[in-house]
């Protein structure tokens, strides 16, 4: 059994799993499973009154594509890749993935409920914002593939055209947009703001890296599954669907920072952009493209699991106890770091 193909009764048995890197990643995403209520937002208002009008514009900015994009790519995962999956265990990931980002959906609308946002702004920025209504655009055009066209999984070219989509919505939208959103966000934890939303988005960025991680995995095995696909012309082609995907992030990063904040400008998150599109590219086995330094090391201290971890075993300590545990793991891992050179 190939992972792609029209599904058919004899598919609806989990063992023997063949895909065990899908159920692993299933069972993973169980025991990562939080809810939005358990985090006090109310606490980060004293902040949010105190920022300037650019920070306050960046955080309304971030959310009036988050909010819509986790729908958008509810609706891929539903139309566009659990129909052309055989393998139950995937199934199983994607039930499990979808949820999560309904629940990422719900989690943004408490933001917006808390936070004093102009709501009516936030919700018509995507619509009103050419740089957004390019991003939207850009998922749209593979998106109309993947809900108003039935590909033909059978073929090549409708093969071809699934692993398209999957770049578009999971590697691009997933793996680069939303993770530039989420450095702008954790910006200002380290600044000693907004530390609950922080917590918030390092809980969502918990989440999309197993998204991620299932979205290259699937990639790679369609890839080896099919040699057909295997050619230099279609790995350009992919190369080129993250470039264009990337170009219309550093415009849009452009209107996130009209004049910047206090250590963020729209080159400094473009630079970072690029890097992670590097990395992107050397995930899916091409080479590099930018060749950009990462210019946001403290990003990898940010997203430490230390806190995370703590949250999971611990669901009632406060977010002060998952702060200074996560304090704790940073400083540990600066020490070690430091002992190290």
């Amino acid at each position: 059994m190939a992972i792609v193909g029209r599904p058919s009764p004899t598919d609806t048995t989990l063992h023997p799993i063949k895909y065990k890197w899908a159920y692993e990643l299933y069972n993973q995403a169980v025991r990562n499973t939080w809810f939005p209520h358990e985090i006090a937002l109310k606490e980060d208002l004293q902040d949010f009154a105190k920022m300037t009008a650019d920070e306050r514009h960046a955080v309304e900015f971030v959310m009036s594509f988050f909010n819509p994009g986790e729908l958008i790519v509810n609706r891929s995962i539903a139309l566009g890749i659990y129909p052309y999956l055989k393998s139950p265990e995937a199934h199983l990931y994607l039930a499990k993935w979808m949820w999560e980002e309904a629940n990422h959906c719900v989690s943004f609308e408490y933001v917006l409920e808390t936070f004093p946002f102009d709501k009516e702004k936030v919700y018509k920025n995507h619509l009103e914002t050419q740089s957004m209504i390019n991003k939207e655009a850009f998922i749209e055009k593979y998106l109309k593939r993947m809900t108003e066209t039935r590909l033909d999984i059978e073929t090549t070219e409708g093969r071809k055209d699934f692993v398209r989509n999957l770049v578009a919505t999971n590697i691009v939208m997933e793996g680069i947009w939303f993770y530039s959103g989420f450095m702008v966000v954790m910006s200002f934890r380290q600044r000693n703001q907004l530390r609950n939303f922080a917590s918030m988005i390092n809980w969502v960025l918990r989440d999309e890296s197993l998204h991620l991680r299932f979205g290259i995995n699937l990639i790679h095995t369609v890839l080896e599954e099919n040699d057909d696909l295997m050619t230099p012309e279609f790995a350009e082609e992919i190369k080129n669907i993250i470039i264009e995907g990337v170009n219309v992030e550093l415009a849009y990063n452009k209107d996130l920072f009209p004049n910047g904040i206090l250590g963020l400008n729209a080159d400094y998150v473009n630079q970072y952009v690029q890097y992670v599109a590097d990395r992107r590219l050397e995930e899916l086995g091409l080479e590099k493209y930018y060749n950009a330094a990462n210019p946001a090391k403290w990003m990898a201290t940010a997203t430490d699991v230390y806190e995370l971890v703590n949250f999971f075993e611990a669901q009632n300590t406060s977010y002060e106890v998952d702060t200074k545990a996560h304090n704790t793991a940073a400083e540990d891992a600066a020490a070690a770091e430091k002992k190290g050179e």
